[in-house]
């Protein structure tokens, strides 16, 4: 098949968006994950393909002998130009002090494509930030409704805790039903924060800490259970400041005993641990929230025997 001119072998169960990227060709996409169920729901990754009469979104489109695609044209650039826009019209313009600001997939492909900002008068999604819990902030005003949280969570079939819920504009994604981080039956694993593409799902434990161009990473495994779940290591000025989790990959479910785990190993001052209790997070005690209570009572009574 040819692509953008260059002529590319690729699997027959290639997807033109994989096959674009196997010949370095990056074709954005908000709403795309190689892990997750193809929705083809951001319209941000369509093509031109020889032969259609209209553009195909190259993330569900599957390759063919002879194929011929172009990835950028006018027309394309106009498509996707208006689909940002869109998105930004319908967005909180706090880029400067947003933690995800470096890391946005959004704010990357508006710089690239040159989409602004607008004042305007029209509806904007309505400002209701989840401040429950100690893992996760969950802003509705910067979501995009790309779906990626809610498609992770369900994965795990003992979670399933997200979903979309309302109609038209005022669709939004909901945790059980329609209740907070806290009430609700979420585990905090942050499965939903690290594929969620923009602001709406932070993790809390890094909020304020440092930017995304700060510091350095060092990618680590939990040794918490036999998955090995990756995170990152974040450093500043000599220190460890924080852990953050890699988004899950061959199966590996990401759990909250493993974050902490993680967390307590190389973060040179950790924050005081939390613990969900009847629908509440109470403050604990690291032997509780890492599952040592037994362990470190038979350390006492085998203290007390020597």
């Amino acid at each position: 098949m040819v692509i953008d001119g260059k002529k590319v072998k690729v699997s027959r169960d290639s997807t033109v968006l994989e096959a674009a990227k196997q010949v370095g060709i990056d074709i954005p996409a908000l709403c795309y994950d190689k892990n997750l169920e193809i929705v083809a729901a951001c319209r941000l990754c369509v093509v031109e393909i020889d032969g259609k009469n209209k553009l195909e979104t190259s993330c569900s489109t599957k390759v063919r002998e002879g194929m011929n695609v172009n990835t950028h044209s006018e027309k394309i650039d106009t498509v996707r130009k208006d689909v940002l826009q869109l998105l930004l019209d319908s967005h909180p313009n706090d880029c400067l002090t947003c933690q995800k600001a470096g890391e946005c997939l959004l704010q990357k492909y508006a710089y690239e494509y040159d989409v602004n900002f607008v004042k305007h008068d029209g509806a904007m999604r309505p400002h209701l930030v989840d401040t429950s819990s100690p893992y996760i902030l969950k802003d509705d005003s910067k979501c995009i409704l790309c779906g990626k949280c809610v498609r992770t969570c369900s994965e795990v079939a003992e979670r399933q805790v997200l979903a979309f819920a309302d109609r038209g504009y005022d669709t939004r994604i909901v945790l059980d039903a329609d209740q907070t981080l806290e009430t609700s039956s979420c585990v905090s694993c942050n499965r939903c924060v690290t594929v969620c593409p923009v602001g709406a799902l932070i993790d809390k434990r890094t909020l304020g800490k440092v930017r995304s161009w700060e510091g350095e990473k060092q990618v680590v495994k939990c040794k918490s259970c036999q998955y090995g779940c990756n995170f990152e290591v974040i450093k500043n000025r000599g220190k460890n400041i924080a852990v953050k989790a890699m988004e899950p990959t061959e199966g590996r479910p990401l759990c909250l005993r493993g974050r902490l785990t993680t967390e307590f190993i190389n973060v040179d001052k950790p924050e005081k641990p939390f613990r969900k209790i009847d629908g509440k997070f109470e403050e604990t005690s690291w032997t509780k929230a890492l599952g040592l209570e037994e362990v470190m009572e038979k350390m006492e009574l085998l203290k007390e025997d020597e």
